[in-house]
């Protein structure tokens, strides 16, 4: 998913092309903070009171579902009137009068531990692996939560929740992975973020992390990383079809509140580079419901790659969200309207474990 710039910029103009005006119907929101007196990173390293915040909606004695969202993100990705107002409201695939919502924010970003909060540089490094794990200590230790309907994740949740269905087979009855694959990083995604976090890393105020002001190059590399990948061809065309509108966006984007740190977002980007969750597909034992857009910048479709993936599935389907001028790339997925009957259908045709 975006950063906290790119993705508010993006949920900005998608609502404002959609004319959505949604008065939230469902419970609101609480936050509370779980503390690990000791973390172990797949590293070896050893993080001592490590903090993970998390916002859950319902009660808990709904039934549980787990919200993943994306890279340098928070909670707050999801409670948007194009996510949380075709989801979580009276009647709504995820009625909040009947699930219990957990969502985390990520080991390093949002309001959970983050290199950011004093460490800076010298914060060990993590990976999804990681961060999944604190993600499943925070829900079973923390909340108490031993069994799952649904874990659903968008992008980098996207990904995780590949892990969590190999990594905890039996813990949910269904997983919903979006805008992801669970195949190994490379190709134009890995390589936009290696440019990416290289740009930050190379700009002489970023000072080995140890930065006084945020580095020059920051703003610049993240506005071009999210206009080349994500937003979908349709869709830019639609907003910015003529010079004046391209160069007009291209302007807002670099002036529009950007008050993310460089390490926080560093770490975020190069958690994936190691990423493969192919090798536990054949674990999977919930139903899962993988969902892509078809215009997807970072997960194209056309290489076939997730119809493969899918074959080591035991009980699984995927749906591409068709291309459109309505549709945003990558960025698709973060619109519930296009893929909440899909996930309707499943929950109503899943059994309990």
């Amino acid at each position: 998913m975006f950063g906290k710039a790119i993705f508010a910029t993006a949920a900005a103009i998608f609502s404002m092309l959609s004319g959505a005006a949604f008065s939230a119907d469902y419970p609101a929101p609480k936050q509370g903070d779980w503390t690990f007196p000791e973390f172990k990173l797949h590293t070896g390293e050893t993080l001592k009171d490590v903090r993970l915040h998390y916002t859950t909606i319902g009660a808990p004695t709904g039934q549980p579902v787990i919200l993943l969202h994306g890279t340098y993100g928070s909670a707050a990705n999801f409670l948007t009137s194009d996510f949380a107002g075709e989801l979580f409201g009276a009647g709504q695939p995820l009625d909040a009068q009947k699930y219990y919502l957990i969502i985390p924010d990520a080991l390093g970003s949002g309001k959970s531990a983050k290199p950011s909060d004093g460490l800076k540089a010298k914060f060990p490094r993590y990976n999804y692996a990681d961060m999944v794990e604190a993600q499943y200590r925070l829900v079973t230790e923390g909340l108490g939560v031993k069994h799952a309907r649904l874990v659903i994740g968008n992008s980098m949740g996207g990904m995780q929740t590949w892990i969590w269905a190999g990594a905890h087979p039996d813990f949910m009855d269904i997983s919903v992975p979006m805008a992801s694959q669970p195949t190994e990083m490379a190709g134009r995604n890995w390589a936009m973020r290696k440019m990416l976090v290289e740009s930050v890393r190379s700009d002489p105020d970023w000072n080995n992390g140890d930065y006084t002001q945020q580095p020059k190059l920051f703003r610049f590399a993240s506005a071009m990383f999210g206009v080349a990948t994500s937003g979908g061809t349709q869709g830019y065309y639609q907003i910015a079809g003529t010079h004046e509108k391209s160069n007009m966006l291209a302007l807002d984007r670099l002036n529009a509140p950007f008050n993310a740190d460089a390490n926080d977002f560093m770490y975020q980007w190069e958690s994936s580079a190691d990423y493969d969750a192919s090798g536990d597909l054949g674990k999977i034992t919930s139903v899962v419901l993988a969902i892509n857009a078809a215009d997807d910048e970072r997960n194209p479709p056309e290489l076939g790659v997730m119809e493969e993936a899918m074959k080591k599935v035991k009980s699984g389907s995927l749906y591409i969200v068709p291309a459109s001028p309505d549709t945003r790339g990558h960025g698709t997925t973060g619109n519930a309207r296009f893929w909440k009957a899909k996930l309707q259908e499943v929950l109503e045709k899943t059994p309990k474990r």
